[in-house]
């Protein structure tokens, strides 16, 4: 079934994952595992299944085998999941680029939209061009915000090389004004690409995707809200996001939009004169 596949993508790439974020795993073996992984899909859509898989490496062969027509939306969303993978795997104590940042939310937007469309909303219609990613563009922005702290303490650094350079900071100094101010736009940013996804979701047949995605913005604005109450300080957690009065509020909020999205726009009834 569809759900059980979908549990399927889940585990296996929460355990690779898992795997490249190992404590003291060297590079060279973190690389080595993905090209494994990388290999494995490859065969698998090629229609050769490897023999001696793990018990975890033999999720994602069913997953594929369960789709012998290659579905385009699957195939994306499991290639660029391996990209957010290969992406994580190297960055370690490395600065990055705007350029290389952007792509890797790029790539976990497609990812997490496709499998949604994939499993939840197989078939239906929805939109096709790049507004269809945007809602998960904006939760990934937020979620780099959120977990900025605890990434910078382990050597992730979620704001760009250039702009540090730039201003003559460094990726600990997160109360810095400069700092505060890249904080202030990535959540101008992805408040955009939330605004915009809200009316974009009605252009999906799916009511179920449609909720979906109406609560996967929901819950990351809890966190846009928090930053903007500490006026752009970055703290190391916001357990606000996990309150019962949050989940209310994202419970609410989604029902709400979702029930909203079956009525039709209004139109003026009269035309509005403009004096010229």
């Amino acid at each position: 079934s569809m759900a059980a596949d979908a549990y399927r993508a889940y585990a296996y790439f929460r355990w690779v994952d898992d795997m490249l974020d190992q404590d003291g795993i060297a590079v060279t073996d973190r690389l080595m595992f993905l090209h494994r992984q990388q290999d494995l899909i490859s065969a698998c859509y090629a229609g050769k299944r490897p023999f001696s898989l793990q018990p975890e490496e033999q999720l994602v062969a069913d997953l594929i085998t369960n789709h012998p027509t290659e579905n385009y939306g699957l195939h994306l969303y499991i290639d660029q999941m391996m990209a957010v993978m290969a992406f994580d795997a190297q960055r370690k104590g490395k600065l990055i680029s705007l350029g290389a940042l952007n792509d890797y939310t790029q790539s976990l937007a497609i990812a997490v939209t496709e499998a949604l469309h994939f499993f939840i909303g197989n078939g239906q219609a929805s939109p096709q061009d790049q507004t269809r990613y945007l809602a998960v563009t904006g939760a990934h922005i937020t979620h780099m915000l959120r977990d900025t702290i605890e990434d910078t303490a382990v050597g992730y650094y979620n704001i760009p090389a250039d702009y540090l350079a730039a201003h003559h900071i460094t990726p600990m100094d997160v109360h810095h004004p400069a700092y505060i101010s890249w904080v202030e736009s990535r959540v101008q940013l992805a408040r955009h690409h939330f605004y915009l996804s809200r009316t974009n979701l009605r252009r999906i047949e799916n009511w179920r995707c449609r909720l979906a995605g109406y609560a996967y913005i929901a819950r990351f604005a809890v966190v846009l809200d928090a930053i903007e109450k500490d006026d752009y300080f970055l703290r190391a957690t916001y357990p606000e996001r996990k309150s019962k009065k949050a989940g209310a509020k994202v419970a609410g909020t989604a029902i709400s939009q979702t029930l909203k999205s079956f009525m039709p726009t209004r139109q003026p009834k009269y035309a509005i004169k403009v004096n010229q």
